[in-house]
């Protein structure tokens, strides 16, 4: 897999993909990741990304000039299979859409910033928009960083241990169940005694209803 991310703040990014998973993942050859600084496709001499919005409202877009520039020359090298803008009004990403899109070949993430991105571009470039909350943040960057984690690591491979990443919460719409490790019985606090029987069965069922018990406490509208 393939992801190319656009951003005016590269620096953001770089230090997150050579670290732990994301990293071992390039290593392996199972994904790259290519960041593209958005100042880089502009032809303002101040390196200028942004303008005065029309209307007179408050803040800054972003311009579609350098925007188009670089989406162009990435759709030129190859074919991408999605072209994702991080936005605050898009469509709340959830396991289930990291699951789709890790099986894809290549994609591209704009990462929006400013008071947004001239519209033009979402109407004419953008394939897919992708939420990560209810919330604001001051870039897509770090909407980035959780989307392509998230898609990645679901690859086959990239984890050592696959059933690790399948047993995850909101994989089949439910919270995982609670994990322990040693000792057994710290300060009183004592771990379940039927993960220490050794019946693999029994385990298995505790740890679905577990699963069902802290989904329907703590996440009921996974269930619906």
């Amino acid at each position: 897999m393939r992801i190319d991310i656009i951003t005016v703040l590269p620096e953001m990014l770089e230090g997150f993909f050579n670290c732990s998973i994301m990293s071992r993942a390039q290593k392996k050859g199972i994904a790259e990741f290519h960041i593209h600084n958005l100042r880089d496709y502009t032809f303002d001499r101040y390196r200028k990304v942004d303008d005065y919005p029309f209307g007179g409202c408050a803040g800054m877009v972003m311009k579609i000039e350098p925007i188009d520039r670089c989406i162009s020359a990435l759709k030129a090298e190859r074919n991408y299979d999605e072209v994702i803008f991080t936005t605050p009004d898009g469509e709340q990403f959830d396991q289930k859409m990291a699951n789709t899109l890790s099986m894809t070949q290549n994609l591209i993430i704009l990462c929006g910033h400013f008071k947004g991105i001239d519209y033009r571009i979402r109407e004419h470039f953008i394939t897919k928009e992708i939420s990560i909350g209810d919330y604001v943040l001051t870039g897509g960057e770090l909407a980035a960083a959780v989307i392509a984690d998230a898609v990645v690591r679901v690859i086959p491979g990239v984890i050592s241990d696959e059933q690790s990443a399948l047993s995850d919460s909101s994989q089949d719409n439910l919270l995982a169940p609670p994990v322990y490790t040693r000792p057994a019985d710290y300060k009183g606090w004592k771990v379940p005694d039927i993960l220490l029987s050794g019946h693999e069965a029994k385990i298995r069922e505790w740890e679905f209803q577990q699963s069902v018990e802290r989904t329907k406490q703590l996440r009921p509208d996974l269930l619906k």
